[in-house]
């Protein structure tokens, strides 16, 4: 996929968010395509075609990966998901990465010297989601975030805060190519994996090595992951460090959701949040 089908993908998600909204809002009235369509001022041709250019399969379809029935049926195989990976030994010394993300943390020194002596490379890009921001060390990637597009200051504010004594270059030619793979599903990612550099206290850094056991087209609640890293009683530590990942999709933290099967609290909002566990179901079944 180029940068240009990006470009397309990001255009057409401004429409299918504000769908998604609608349909979110109206779910009691059960809205047709055709009232989700003109709410979005398109026909319902017109719709099904940017939705199949987005996503691959047909709204109807894709609506349904956002039910609440279907959410909780994934709820139900949360713990065999989690269990299965631990089997597997992901979590096992000398392998600490999913299927496709190498993970390193940076050492107590390296974390009190707040990005000192790195240099870090950013760039905005268009992505399925709408515009991102990628950075990158040459030890990895360190953020990943969606932007608003009269927001670029403060998202690169945002990244300069994490790491203060950092040095920044703007380097889109760098990133782009990054941004490229990591939407990309055709190719085979195993081979391929992405190093990501992070910053975080011990704890932290559990919480986002255990978001990296759960596979693509998965969803687990925040109590699955409490208890897969041994702290039960830490719900609200963990809520709060799963709502402040730095490097969005690929510490894929917008797999955790309600236990009740609700698709809700996702830093860079609710909507993208569905719309990305959609985009994620369909890509299993094209």
């Amino acid at each position: 996929m180029s940068g240009k089908d990006y470009t397309q993908q990001s255009d057409d998600y401004r429409r299918i968010e504000k769908a998604i909204c609608f349909a979110g809002e109206h779910f009691k009235d059960q809205p047709s395509l055709d009232e989700i369509a003109d709410h979005v001022h398109l026909s319902k041709y017109h719709f099904h075609r940017l939705f199949k250019r987005w996503a691959g399969i047909s709204p109807a379809r894709f609506m349904q990966f956002l039910t609440l029935e279907y959410a909780k049926s994934k709820l139900n195989q949360a713990q065999s998901v989690l269990g299965t990976a631990f089997d597997a030994g992901l979590s096992g010394p000398g392998r600490l990465h999913d299927l496709f993300v190498n993970f390193e943390a940076m050492t107590p020194g390296e974390f009190k010297k707040m990005g000192e002596g790195l240099i870090i490379e950013y760039g905005f890009h268009s992505s399925p989601f709408g515009l991102c921001i990628l950075a990158v060390t040459d030890r990895g990637i360190c953020h990943l975030s969606f932007v608003n597009e009269e927001d670029r200051l403060g998202a690169i504010q945002s990244i300069q805060e994490c790491w203060p004594m950092a040095a920044f270059v703007e380097n889109p030619l760098h990133t782009g190519s990054l941004v490229k793979h990591i939407f990309n599903t055709s190719h085979t990612r195993r081979s391929h994996p992405f190093q990501i550099l992070i910053k975080g206290t011990n704890f932290q850094v559990n919480v986002w090595k255990a978001l990296l056991k759960i596979p693509v087209g998965s969803m687990v609640s925040y109590q699955n992951i409490v208890v897969y890293i041994g702290r039960p009683k830490a719900f609200r530590a963990v809520a709060n460090t799963i709502a402040i990942n730095p490097v969005a999709y690929l510490i894929p933290c917008h797999r955790v959701i309600a236990k009740t099967g609700k698709i809700h609290q996702y830093r860079w909002g609710e909507t993208r949040k569905k719309a990305i566990l959609g985009w994620e179901a369909a890509a299993g079944v094209k």
